[in-house]
């Protein structure tokens, strides 16, 4: 009985991780669009990065880059999951640590609200926020 029940369980697993190896579920789509700053200057180089946070798996890298000299980003990028994608910014910075060879980091959770349908053939709703 207890092997029948493990088997169950990582079936189940097992379905949710592959979804989108699948093609299973819907592809739906998340943007952000921020600036950067560090004691009130623009943070120039600063790795971002969108992610989709999974609970049964590791999270989906949905888009990465760096800030520009005036410390904007915008990342965007799509998963296809049975559930609704959970996107989150990532932000791995050196402020007020720059002695320290290790980056520190932050997340950010994007609403629902900025979560869209399918790719992105028409400009997604971008969520924008001032660090």
């Amino acid at each position: 009985m207890k092997s029948a029940l493990i088997v169950c369980l990582i079936g189940a697993f097992i379905a949710l991780s592959s979804a989108g190896i699948l093609g299973i579920g819907k592809t739906q789509s998340a943007a952000v669009k921020g600036v950067l700053t560090c004691n009130g200057q623009p943070a120039e180089n600063v790795k971002v990065k969108l992610y989709d946070e999974d609970r049964t798996d590791l999270d989906d890298l949905m888009d990465e880059g760096v800030t520009d000299s005036q410390g904007r980003f915008l990342l965007r990028g799509h998963e296809t999951e049975l559930t609704t994608i959970d996107p989150k910014l990532n932000v791995y910075h050196d402020c007020n640590d720059e002695t320290t060879p290790c980056l520190k980091k932050f997340s950010v959770i994007i609403p629902d609200d900025y979560i869209s349908e399918g790719t992105f053939s028409s400009p997604p709703p971008v969520f924008i926020k001032t660090f």
